[in-house]
């Protein structure tokens, strides 16, 4: 990397950029990523909705901003990216195991009966080990949860994608990240530990 390279973590997961930061050395911006996007065949991503970046205010955020928004790229500047992380990890925790378990697309997946109360639990496991951090997450995740299912009914996640591919999935890093995080601060996450456990 150049000496004056800025590093961008465009990845699932609250802690890749502190951990990115451990292995180089050197400042790394986190980002939360909101796309819905799938390898449609090799060498092919298909693009399903969405495409937009929050990132924390740095000496070169808006210099960020200004390049994404020349690409077509949206980027929201925030004070509280940690809070965002953890809103998407949230809707990740929500949604990316029960897709992969049933290899079903969002707007299905969340008619399926009782799917949506293990999701509010998921939530609320989340939720409590987010308040334990310290973290406070902005907005409505529940509604923000819901209008996952209405925005990309067709999406399925990317632990969904993984698993049809035979491919190691991110799963530690989501909803077995919340159970490391609860059983390190002493709140249960029984629910996200089921969905872990079967992926």
């Amino acid at each position: 990397l150049a000496p004056d390279a800025v590093v961008l973590s465009l990845q699932n997961g609250v802690d890749n950029a502190e951990r990115l930061q451990a292995l180089l050395g050197r400042e790394v911006l986190p980002a939360v990523v909101y796309v819905a996007t799938e390898m449609a065949g090799p060498g092919e991503v298909k693009h399903h909705g969405r495409g937009e970046l929050v990132i924390g205010p740095s000496a070169a955020s808006d210099v960020l901003a200004s390049l994404f928004a020349d690409a077509g790229v949206p980027v929201q500047i925030s004070d509280n990216v940690p809070g965002a992380l953890w809103a998407k990890l949230i809707l990740n925790c929500a949604y990316n195991a029960l897709s992969a378990i049933t290899q079903l697309p969002y707007g299905r997946l969340v008619q399926g009966q009782g799917v949506e109360d293990v999701m509010r639990d998921v939530v609320a496991e989340c939720l409590a080990v987010a308040a334990g951090e310290g973290v406070s997450v902005p907005g409505d995740v529940w509604e923000a949860v819901q209008r996952i299912a209405q925005t990309m009914p067709a999406q399925f996640s990317s632990t969904a994608q993984d698993l049809a591919r035979h491919k190691r999935s991110e799963i530690d890093h989501l909803n077995g990240y919340v159970v490391r995080k609860g059983e390190a601060l002493g709140i249960a996450t029984p629910v996200n530990r089921v969905l872990h456990a079967l992926v």
